[in-house]
């Protein structure tokens, strides 16, 4: 590499991951090495690049210049260095996957693990999370999302709907009553989950369209953990039709609360960032999961994060 971009890459990485160890991750290497790299690219330039402080480093007026120069010359060297590689058109390399919390890490890794099997030069990265990741600035080749993908910078495939029942079990109903109607549930407890990863969902979707204000005081972005507290009493639920939850309706644990009333369908979709230049490994994934789901029932495992 060139004296004049060496360190380049390294401090591009650190500006989208917000922080060095953050970018040592995604980069696979030691945090000490990047904060060296870091260090001996300001003192060549002998400018400041970063403002550092203990959650997260900020670009100073040089350091933005900078990254608006270095990006496009990184990226560029990354696809042509990809270019070369596909030559031979076999999936190798990295790709990382953002899935919500739940199910889908599970069935994902069932997935996966049979590309896997067929391609061994290929690892993945699997992460759970209810939170939106930004696809190109973390790092991620694919995610799951569900709803409507508006994004145009992604390329989207639908894989599966998902129903979300209200559900509630029978000792919570015996003690607070049963909802006849949407006002109802101003007096009832809610389990909620996280809207958008972020926010408490204090409001809940209905099936004739609209929202009703809901409030509960136990929150998790895990369907796991909402899924204990709904069957322990703590209140009422908007949960997915996944095995686990179909498993309590048929053994009698849950009870479904305003059927037809409360609740919502969403497709499920795998995105990724539209490029020019798409890796093997990524196209041969999103591909594999793709064919993968629309062989199976689309019932047959459910997950999404209630919205």
């Amino acid at each position: 590499m060139s004296e004049i971009t060496e360190g380049f890459e390294v401090f591009v990485r650190v500006v989208e991951a917000g922080s060095v160890s953050a970018a040592s991750r995604a980069m696979g290497v030691p945090r000490e090495t990047v904060s060296r790299q870091l260090s001996r690219l300001e003192e060549r330039l002998g400018l400041r690049l970063l403002h550092r402080s203990t959650r997260r480093l900020v670009p100073t007026p040089a350091g933005d210049t900078l990254y608006a120069r270095a990006r496009p010359l990184i990226a560029a060297a990354r696809d042509a260095a990809e270019e070369v590689r596909q030559l031979d058109d076999v999936p190798r390399g990295l790709v990382r996957i953002s899935v919500p919390p739940g199910g889908g890490a599970a069935r994902m890794g069932e997935v996966i693990s049979g590309f896997l099997l067929r391609w061994p030069e290929v690892q993945v990265e699997l992460v759970a999370s209810a939170r939106h990741v930004d696809l190109a600035a973390e790092g991620y080749d694919l995610a799951l999302r569900a709803g409507t993908i508006r994004d145009p910078s992604l390329v989207a495939r639908k894989l599966w709907r998902s129903e979300t029942l209200a559900l509630a079990s029978p000792g919570y109903l015996r003690a607070r009553g049963t909802p006849q109607a949407v006002e109802d549930l101003a007096a009832h407890s809610c389990v909620l989950g996280m809207a958008g990863g972020t926010q408490p969902a204090r409001r809940w979707p209905l099936r004739a369209g609209g929202e009703i204000p809901v409030q509960g005081r136990f929150v998790s972005d895990d369907l796991s953990a909402q899924l204990a507290a709904c069957r322990a009493g703590i209140g009422i639920a908007l949960l997915p039709q996944m095995p686990m939850v179909q498993a309590e309706l048929e053994a009698g644990g849950l009870v479904e609360v305003l059927p037809g009333v409360l609740g919502t369908e969403t497709s499920i979709s795998l995105v990724m960032v539209e490029r020019v230049l798409l890796p093997a490994r990524v196209r041969a994934l999103f591909d594999h999961v793709v064919a993968t789901f629309s062989q199976d029932v689309p019932k047959a495992w459910l997950v999404m994060t209630p919205p």
